[in-house]
């Protein structure tokens, strides 16, 4: 089986008619940067968002939520073009997400990556999410539909990200430890606090069940509640570089399966505008 062409509880979209879809990644990309506007891009899009939107929106986990908002907003397919104000206020991780989705439902095997930025501010790597999608001829590409909007002006194609712009989480571990990069330097950039190895570590867990088909939200932690370098313990320390040096799927997979690394039913959100929170996630069959 395909685990990148199966849907997961996440990244499916429901009764969605797929039929009406391109199936080009790049045309997919812009039709999800149609349909969201990233909740810090109000002035971007000289549009003022509503509070309960920026509250709201982006706890949706599920695909099919993100579909029901824009919905509600506007009832036409998904493949017109939303004005700001009748987008989907979301964060880069539904971006991600939802190209996935499609992607998957297109026939193109696709996953979500967390990792980090270094295109938003100037020598730091921000927390971020892109989506991975597989080549014919087996290869891989990274593409961030977020940035497809000229406003961003990035030095190089939004549909082929070069890996040493995007670090996926693992690979920014990795750098970390052997002291080729600096931890206070990945993180959160606008939110002071939120950065460090701590910060890494739990992007590598992110970008872990992911891979398995648990795309959860950016906030979103389980385990052990480490929010600062002092609480990392050297056996955590060598449980995250185990799981950096993980390679093939399979590998991703067996892995995962360690207790210590499959997201449980209940984890803990430490939401923007909610504060912190126990949530139950919906079930979903093992991949």
């Amino acid at each position: 089986m395909d685990f990148d062409l199966t849907q997961s509880p996440y990244s499916d979209p429901g009764d969605l008619d797929v039929g009406g879809l391109p199936g080009d990644p790049g045309e997919l990309a812009a039709l999800v940067r149609d349909v969201i506007i990233h909740r810090l891009e109000g002035e971007r899009f000289g549009c003022v968002i509503p509070g309960e939107r920026l509250r709201d929106d982006a706890e949706a986990r599920y695909v099919t939520e993100l579909l029901r908002v824009l919905r509600a907003r506007r009832d036409a397919p998904l493949t017109v073009r939303r004005e700001p104000a009748e987008r989907f206020v979301g964060t880069c991780r539904d971006f991600a997400l939802l190209l996935c989705s499609l992607l998957r439902a297109t026939g193109t095997p696709a996953r979500v990556r967390c990792g980090f930025a270094t295109y938003f501010e100037e020598g730091f790597h921000d927390d971020h999410w892109v989506t991975e999608y597989r080549l014919p001829d087996g290869g891989a590409r990274l593409v961030d539909a977020q940035v497809l909007d000229p406003s961003y002006d990035v030095p190089f194609d939004p549909l082929d990200v070069p890996r040493d712009r995007f670090l996926v989480a693992g690979d920014a571990w990795r750098l970390c430890r052997t002291g080729r990069a600096t931890p206070a330097l990945f993180g959160v950039g606008h939110l002071d606090g939120l950065a460090g190895l701590w910060f890494v570590r739990a992007a590598v867990l992110r970008d872990l069940a992911a891979r398995n088909g648990v795309e959860v939200l950016p906030w979103d932690g389980w385990g052990p509640e480490l929010l600062d370098d002092a609480a990392l313990t050297e056996d955590e320390i060598a449980l995250i570089d185990a799981v950096s040096a993980v390679g093939s799927e399979e590998e991703a997979r067996l892995l995962y399966r360690d207790p210590r690394l499959t997201v449980p039913r209940e984890i803990v959100s430490y939401t923007t505008y909610r504060g912190v929170r126990k949530v139950t996630l919906r079930p979903g069959a093992p991949r």
